[in-house]
């Protein structure tokens, strides 16, 4: 028993959503900065506010992801998550641009982000759930398509706002314009009604179907709780954790007592907090105590090869985009036009240019996402995402090199090549790995080396480029340039499990 081939546009019904849900992380990502300040965030303080947002992902993306393979209504299993997340998400995104005091915005934000991964957790094993395994490239290539579309549309809409309909970009202290309002009111409309479509549009398999399909592949079985217990011993996790817990505690020490940057406490807290979970799931296990706490915490060992594996090509791959979003503006302004005067015309004109690259990466993300799938069906996934993280990675090295606006576009397709093939290439790569009664945990559990790198990346590369590179930016999209490269020639130990179809069998 197979799962059949889904057309173009059922894979294109299945995916619409992600649109939605790319126009509310652009308008996050866009504006909560100026919202903050609008409400008298410090500059200085802006940074321990955005923490929220990876730190949610962290803790909500496997427990839906969890919960969400354990369900069946109506709805089906992945639908249910998608509906009421949007519905969250929609009504965060109206209430967000109102906040009357800056700690309502940031708690909106907590909001709005645990609503918005609510939403997006279950789309990428929902794809693993409903598509054969040689259509999964496709599938997240369309979701890479959608999340270029709503980057673009969702993070210009202010600009279109203000310049295509008149409508005001300032207020009065304190006051969010109206542009940025009326831009979550419509980003609120279209999460919403996307994820709708999806809903409505598409169907999904059954419990007892996906189990028919991992019996008849003989390549990879469904992996059960009890497998998995005898497989990892107690022992390991709790000796796991113990380690952890010691490094965290140290580092913490000495951040606190050397004073350090104060967003490193939430690596090295969290890693202790890590440590303490798997020291008390390991006693419980001890005695024969099974529920969905120590599943969750269990499983985290007994992540596949693969997907072990794919880690680093994620870590070094999203550090190099944290270096570029975080430092981008600052490389092209003092180094490529040699200006770090704020009220110059030149500093703002560099400043809103950097604006256009970043439309430009997400456009040509859009525009080669489905050229990806064509280019792994000739060669290879592990191939194809070698070539676009090498073009991406060339494309920030190159920025050092350039002064003039028309170079700094050529630097972005590379980057857009490669934003492309990380949405995309490492899921497909994944899903073939995993057993389908785990592919929501899982796929939340993958989320978390898309979030470590993040919080490495706010930390140290500011220590780096001040101790090291003089306080001169161009350097951490250097290394960031190079960190992509070598995410690229990790891809390629990458061991993925083929799974074999019974036709395929002689």
């Amino acid at each position: 028993m197979q799962k059949r081939n889904l057309s173009f546009w059922e894979i294109w019904n299945m995916s619409f959503g992600f649109l939605g849900i790319q126009f509310g992380f652009a308008l996050q990502n866009a504006n909560t900065s100026r919202i903050f300040e609008t409400l008298g965030a410090q500059v200085e303080d802006i940074p321990i506010l955005w923490i929220a947002a990876p730190v949610t992902g962290l803790i909500v993306q496997p427990i839906v992801g969890y919960f969400s393979d354990r369900t069946w209504t109506k709805l089906g299993r992945r639908r249910p998550y998608f509906l009421i997340g949007a519905i969250l998400s929609s009504l965060a995104l109206f209430i967000m641009p109102n906040s009357p005091t800056l700690w309502v915005a940031a708690g909106t934000l907590w909001i709005m982000d645990a609503s918005i991964n609510i939403s997006m957790e279950p789309f990428r094993a929902f794809v693993g759930d409903n598509l054969p395994e040689r259509q999964r490239t496709l599938g997240f290539s369309m979701q890479s398509f959608f999340i270029g579309i709503g980057a673009v549309v969702g993070s210009l809409l202010p600009y279109m706002f203000t310049n295509w309909f008149g409508v005001s970009n300032t207020a009065p202290e304190g006051i969010i314009p109206d542009s940025v309002k009326w831009s979550f009111y419509v980003g609120g409309v279209v999460f919403l009604l996307a994820v709708l479509w999806t809903v409505f549009k598409s169907k999904e398999y059954s419990p007892a179907e996906l189990a028919a399909f991992d019996k008849a592949d003989k390549a990879i079985s469904s992996i059960n709780d009890e497998v998995i217990d005898k497989q990892k011993n107690i022992k390991t996790q709790f000796t796991s954790g113990i380690i952890m817990a010691i490094i965290g505690l140290l580092f913490s020490g000495v951040i606190f007592y050397k004073d350090l940057t104060k967003e490193l406490y939430i690596l090295f807290i969290g890693l202790l907090f890590a440590g303490v979970l798997f020291i008390i799931v390991s006693q419980l296990r001890k005695n024969q105590v099974r529920n969905g706490f120590t599943i969750i915490i269990t499983d985290m060992l007994n992540m596949p090869k693969a997907m072990k594996q794919l880690a680093w090509v994620q870590f070094f791959s999203w550090f190099a985009l944290f270096s570029m979003w975080i430092y981008t503006t600052q490389a092209v302004t003092g180094h490529v036009f040699g200006t770090s005067d704020t009220t110059s015309e030149l500093y703002n004109d560099s400043a809103d240019w950097v604006t256009v690259m970043f439309t430009v990466y997400n456009g040509v993300a859009a525009a080669v996402a489905f050229l990806l799938p064509v280019l792994a069906r000739r060669t290879s996934n592990k191939f194809t995402h070698l070539l676009a993280l090498c073009a991406g990675g060339l494309g920030l090295i190159s920025i050092y090199f350039l002064s003039d606006k028309v170079g700094l576009l050529l630097a972005m397709v590379g980057v857009g090549i490669a934003w492309a093939s990380i949405l995309s290439i490492p899921y497909a790569m994944l899903s073939g790995s995993l057993p389908s009664n785990k592919m929501g945990y899982y796929m939340g559990v993958f989320n978390f080396f898309i979030v470590i790198p993040q919080i490495v990346a706010a930390t140290i590369l500011g220590f780096l480029v001040k101790e090291f590179f003089g306080n001169e930016p161009i350097y951490a999209l250097l290394i960031g340039g190079f960190s992509m490269i070598l995410a690229g020639f990790l891809t390629l130990r990458v061991q993925t499990q083929r799974k074999i179809n019974i036709s395929e069998q002689n």
